[in-house]
């Protein structure tokens, strides 16, 4: 017997020797009490008889005490693959480097192989084992068939019905019969496939590169010859278009350009149309009301209208900006500028110029950064992508929006003339005579200045130098009037139908009608306003009439041949600014501090606002402009927010020409013919409907001014 212990050692055993005695045939009986009590005692007839075990220990055999014998060791499996590799590296085409790659496959597959059995549960295993069924069903059918054929024809062939029929089991085709086939029809069209092109490449970056590449060459290839030029000359615009120019070729040809297809132009494009896209399904309520909403409440208020919030803009580069400009872009109706800086001159910062565009709320079109916080901005009224700036520091800056780089085109230096205290307003001007662009500035130094754009530089021209009024009364000698200093421009005007005249607004309160031809003394002074003057806004139709806003609360109305104001209106509130509307000469609109923005029709109403509405909560309305063409207006606020708010109808009433008794009549009697459809009305027609409606403006203020006027003259 052999066995071992805890610690290895084998042990054995072996039975004594049995007593040899004389055979005897055992009987049954002894046999199985042999076997039951074999082991148990021996052939000597000893009871309980132990046998001797020797204990062998191998060679080097480690000494183990009972508590390390009984103690027990854990170990754990993992699933790890200890020969997967632990440092690929792959290239990221998001951050255009190679890095680490953690993800490491530990699985390690031993044996692999695709089944074809199916759950009898399953739709599929039901579905195949009806097939069998249905198949074996089938199968039966067609033998009874084939049996009971071959049974009417053995007893017509005269056989004994006992007799069983031989079958053929190589050709069932002899006993069994074949139902007719029916002919089949096989009608087939045929038409030319379109063009295909098969084509293998691996999907990277530099073959997607060449793919677009070459389709844009090939695009410019087919459009140069579908328009062809006399001479073999190239056209320009065409390659403009194509993003391409004769002094910098393309990509294809040169190898040099756009080095990923991803920040190209064509890209940012795309980007740009996908963005507006996203953004009016966003917007879609509010562009539904901009486009179609109509106050039905106004037909029942008469003198009476109301404001709807549509879109609202703002940028975290704006944050605890001030909007200190505002200004629509002449040619494009949905591009408006916005500046950012500070009205409160203890915390001064840089300074924002954003383009936003009403079809993309979200985020603007063309964003520059100033050094200096932003005062004052303006549109060339004909080359709409020139955009005039005024900044803190007395610096003018002009910047090319179509330009992508974040630098003015044209600045002014203290050599060429900058102001010393903040610019306030810039306004363009027609071009002189040597077709130099320029455009006029106000700032709090004194000067009104005008600036020509020169091949190198802007040059300056000090048009007028802004004196105390007071003082100059008081001291008429030259010395002493250089030395009581210059009044702080805060804001102009010029007149649309006179160029020359321009009316500037100061920090005292006074009002100066000025000229560019006398550029020493005021041609008039108006003394209305008790605190700093910050709009001066000539009417669009009236060449009379200009409107004033202060900081003392109210807004006044002028003749500029008049020293008294015709109409004041206290607001209640500080005004921020004031604006004509461009459809009509008797509707302007003002912001206050309060939050509220105030629409006046002087045609209905000469004492009240037709509205008076508050559109921001705990801001200050800083600035307002109408849209030139389309039924709103933007105002901003000092928190850097631009909100846009459309007109009811009461607002925006078109003007009707006043009918005479006669007309009446006629057009009762006989109505007026109907113009002739698709047929254009011609230039003429088109400036002499323009005059009847500039005509019918003048006329309209000028009843009220005659009104006015015989109120001041009773006073």
């Amino acid at each position: 017997q052999f066995g071992h212990n805890r610690q290895g050692t084998v042990s054995f055993s072996m039975p004594p020797k049995k007593a040899v005695a004389k055979k005897k045939e055992p009987t049954k009986a002894e046999d199985n009490k042999d076997d039951a009590g074999k082991g148990a005692a021996g052939g000597d007839g000893q009871q309980n008889w132990e046998p001797s075990v020797e204990r062998v220990k191998p060679k080097g055999q480690i000494e183990l005490s009972q508590a390390e014998m009984e103690k027990e060791y854990t170990r754990v499996l993992s699933a790890k693959d200890p020969n997967a590799p632990t440092n690929i590296t792959r290239f990221s085409f998001k951050e255009r480097c190679y890095k680490l790659d953690a993800a490491v496959e530990q699985m390690f597959t031993h044996f692999e192989m695709e089944g074809c059995l199916v759950h009898r549960d399953t739709e599929e295993g039901k579905r195949l084992v009806a097939e069998r069924e249905q198949e074996k069903f089938q199968a039966e059918r067609a033998a009874e068939a084939a049996e009971g054929l071959a049974m009417v024809h053995n007893e017509a062939a005269g056989h004994d019905e006992d007799s069983k029929a031989l079958r053929n089991q190589f050709n069932f085709s002899e006993r069994a019969s074949q139902a007719f086939v029916k002919p089949l029809r096989d009608r087939g069209t045929e038409t030319e496939p379109p063009p295909s092109v098969t084509f293998g490449a691996t999907a990277t970056q530099w073959e997607m590169f060449d793919a677009y590449i070459e389709d844009m060459e090939r695009q410019r290839v087919n459009k140069e010859k579908k328009t062809p030029l006399p001479g073999g000359k190239k056209d320009d615009k065409d390659d403009k278009e194509d993003g391409l120019s004769k002094e910098e070729p393309g990509p294809s040809s040169s190898g040099k350009g756009e080095s990923d297809i991803v920040h190209s132009s064509h890209m940012s494009k795309s980007l740009k149309i996908m963005e507006r896209m996203v953004n009016q399904n966003s917007y879609d309520e509010i562009a539904q009301d901009f486009k179609y909403w109509e106050d039905a409440s106004d037909s029942f208020k008469e003198g009476e209208g109301t404001l709807l919030p549509l879109w609202k803009f703002y940028t975290d580069k704006a944050k605890k900006k001030h909007v200190t400009a505002l200004c629509w872009n002449p040619e494009y109706r949905d591009l408006f500028a916005v500046g950012y800086g500070s009205y409160d001159f203890m915390r001064q910062g840089t300074g924002l110029v954003c383009c936003w565009s009403l079809k993309n709320p979200s985020h603007p079109e063309y964003t520059f950064t100033t050094e200096t916080g932003v005062m004052c901005l303006d549109f060339h009224p004909q080359h709409s992508s020139l955009l005039a700036v005024g900044l803190y520091d007395g610096t003018v800056q002009i910047f090319d929006i179509r330009n992508r780089v974040n630098r003015p085109i044209f600045q002014s230096t203290v050599k060429t003339g900058k102001h010393t205290d903040p610019v306030w307003q810039v306004c363009w001007q027609e071009e002189d005579l040597a077709k130099n662009l320029n455009f006029f500035s106000i700032s709090s130094d004194g000067r009104v200045t005008l600036w020509t754009m020169s091949k190198n530089e802007l040059q300056f021209t000090d048009v007028m130098e802004l004196k105390l009024v007071g003082l100059q009364r008081e001291w008429d000698a030259e010395e002493e009037t250089s030395l009581c200093g210059l009044a702080g421009g805060s804001c102009f005007d010029f007149n649309r139908s006179s160029e020359h005249l321009f009316v500037v607004g100061t920090e005292e309160g006074k009002i100066h009608k000025c000229s560019k031809a006398y550029n020493s003394q005021y041609l008039d002074t108006y003394e209305g306003h008790h605190m700093a003057v910050y709009t001066v806004r000539w009417n669009n139709f009236h060449p009379r009439v200009f409107l004033s806003a202060s900081a003392d609360w109210t807004v006044k109305l002028w003749d500029h041949n008049t020293r008294m104001p015709l109409m004041s209106f206290d607001l209640g509130n500080a005004v921020g600014d004031v604006c004509w509307a461009p459809y009509s000469s008797t509707v302007f609109a003002a912001v206050t501090n309060d939050g509220k923005v105030h629409v006046f029709d002087l045609a209905e109403n000469k004492h009240e606002p037709m509205c008076d509405q508050k559109v921001v909560r705990k801001s200050k309305l800083t600035h307002i402009a109408f849209n030139p063409k389309e039924p709103i207006i933007i105002v901003g606020d000092d928190k850097g927010c631009v909100n846009c708010l459309k007109l009811s109808p009461n607002l925006r009433k078109p003007t009707k020409p006043p009918e005479s008794e006669e007309q009446k009549v006629d057009k009762k009697a006989k109505p007026p013919p109907k113009p002739a459809e698709g047929v254009a009305p011609t230039e003429e027609e088109v400036a002499a409907k323009a005059k009847n409606l500039l005509d019918l403006e003048i006329d309209k203020l000028d009843h009220i001014l005659t009104l006015a006027d015989k109120g001041v003259e009773g006073a």
